[in-house]
């Protein structure tokens, strides 16, 4: 009998020619993947990769067995699917910025959840750098994540537009314009690329900041900008009625915005392909809005 896990990391390995993307597919480290063809090999008597290549490339009986192989593993994911419609016992693990981590995202995963109650989905909401590490390192199997320009393996992309805002009723840019002392700023955590291009903006035009309040938390920073602690720059969409937004009148420039990329891995199953397009439904709507507003 052809063991399925073995057959997998067979078809990983062929499909991206290499041990140790094939493990990153998987989430398996390289000399796992590596022991499990082996063991293949041991199995049907007959080598199947030829490793003297830099690019790893299945020999005469591979290719073979890499149509029944992909076959097989397509008729055994129809099967638990067609057997398990709610779902079954799996684990889905998305990883997504904190601005739509909140308020946005939340009616979708209940609804998504709620059809799939024996599904483990697991969230991890934090800033992009970070989630886009996890993401690399195999720890994620679906990613929404901020960047200045997304890699070519992301699946969709949106732009995200950004702005500068101040607090409505206690405005601080106007106290601290052409004044000597520094520029009070509302930031996300040192790493974060809003914080990043706020900086950087202001530099460009030699005006002094300094931190006023610092948070991993978007719904902390927008309370904190409405209640005069500092001005940031943020997405558009995380305006409320609390803020002023600030332009080049103002002494702010504008700054070209950032990228939504939706990441996913190519051997999500039925389960997982649903949830990323309906992320994928999702910002599309979300962007059209902004274009709109």
């Amino acid at each position: 009998m052809l063991d399925l896990f073995l057959l997998r990391s067979f078809v990983a390995v062929v499909e991206t020619g290499n041990f140790t993307r094939a493990g990153e597919r998987l989430h398996l480290t390289q000399s796992t993947v590596s022991q499990q063809l082996i063991r293949l090999e041991q199995s049907l008597g007959c080598r199947l990769l030829n490793r003297s290549q830099r690019h790893v490339v299945p020999t005469e009986e591979g290719e073979r067995l890499l149509g029944y192989a992909q076959r097989i593993l397509r008729l055994a994911e129809e099967a638990s699917v067609a057997l398990n419609p709610d779902g079954g016992d799996g684990v889905l693990r998305l990883g997504v910025p904190e601005d739509l981590g909140g308020e946005a995202l939340m009616p979708l995963l209940t609804r998504f959840a709620a059809k799939r109650p024996r599904l483990r989905l697991e969230v991890e909401c934090g800033l992009s750098h970070h989630l886009l590490r996890l993401y690399r390192n195999g720890e994620l199997d679906l990613l929404l994540v901020k960047q200045w320009g997304a890699d070519s393996d992301a699946h969709a992309r949106w732009t995200e537009s950004l702005c500068w805002i101040d607090s409505a009723e206690q405005p601080v840019a106007a106290r601290y314009e052409g004044d000597t002392d520094a520029l009070p700023l509302v930031a996300f955590p040192v790493g974060a690329l809003y914080r990043q291009d706020m900086i950087h903006a202001l530099e460009s035009r030699g005006r002094a900041w300094r931190i006023g309040y610092s948070s991993a938390s978007l719904a902390s920073l927008c309370a904190a900008v409405s209640a005069g602690l500092g001005v940031s720059l943020l997405p558009a969409s995380s305006v409320q009625s609390g803020h002023r937004v600030l332009g080049e009148k103002d002494g702010f420039p504008a700054v070209d915005g950032l990228e939504l990329a939706l990441y996913a891995r190519s051997n999500l199953g039925a389960v997982g392909r649903t949830l990323r397009d309906e992320l994928s439904y999702l910002c599309t709507q979300r962007a059209e809005a902004a274009v709109r507003a």
